[in-house]
């Protein structure tokens, strides 16, 4: 009997439940106005997943970006407002909000000057950088966003190559107030080996502070259901993580 005893507890330690987070905090759900959902159908499908994970709400957050993206607050605000009347209409028991990710151009830079920045919780703003090639006076924006009174988050910190191999500018990052976040599916290795080994260097190190879907299709919740066995996801530093004072 203790032997079933012990099996049990060692299965159920090495499950990781998605309500010990509560929110998810980068997504791509508003539909057609980036590249994630297509439809309102989508969408509600995409909602009943999250809610079927466990989580309690989602703030989704559209691509700004000047070049491929050219998202406003009114525009993602009036799909928030759709959203919000599907998840009246069909009842779907989860919260949801909308802000931005906003990448890291010239027109950022005028949103800050502005103060335009999207922001959710308590100032938070979601921002990215480009893939392959290392942002140019970075540190000046993040100055300027700071002393504008946001809280920068920097998304999915394991993607960027630049930084590969080393999470020395994540640790730098974090020291001067800004929040790194780090995608679930990153794990699974959905992103290539070397996201994959970025994303464990960031565990180890107690260097996350916020976990999230980058959500743009099924595909994505489907996989993250597929990681709740992953022992690196039984790592995380969930008194660290900030997801939960989202609520």
């Amino acid at each position: 009997m203790g032997f079933f005893n012990n099996l049990f507890k060692a299965k159920t330690a090495a499950y990781f439940d998605y309500t010990s987070i509560s929110v998810d905090m980068h997504s791509h759900l508003i539909p057609g106005i980036d590249d994630g959902s297509k439809s309102l159908e989508e969408t509600k499908a995409l909602l009943l997943k999250f809610v079927d994970l466990g989580y309690q709400k989602v703030i989704t957050t559209p691509h700004i970006m000047q070049d491929f993206y050219k998202n406003d607050r009114d525009n993602i605000y009036r799909g928030r407002d759709e959203v919000l009347a599907l998840i009246a209409k069909e009842n779907i028991p989860i919260k949801f909000e909308a802000a931005a990710e906003h990448f890291y151009d010239d027109a950022f830079m005028e949103r800050i000057k502005k103060k335009e920045v999207l922001t959710f919780g308590n100032q938070f703003c979601l921002l990215e950088f480009g893939f392959h090639h290392q942002p140019s006076f970075e540190d000046a924006m993040f100055f300027n966003l700071l002393s504008a009174g946001y809280q920068p988050i920097l998304a999915h910190f394991e993607r960027y190559h630049y930084f590969h191999g080393s999470i020395e500018k994540a640790l730098e990052y974090r020291e001067k107030g800004i929040s790194i976040q780090l995608n679930i599916n990153s794990l699974s290795g959905n992103y290539g080996p070397d996201v994959k080994k970025q994303a464990v260097k960031l565990i180890q190190a107690d260097a996350v502070d916020f976990i999230a879907s980058d959500c743009h299709r099924m595909s994505h919740l489907d996989m993250m259901k597929s990681l709740q066995g992953n022992e690196l996801l039984q790592k995380l530093n969930l008194t660290q993580l900030k997801n939960k004072d989202l609520l």
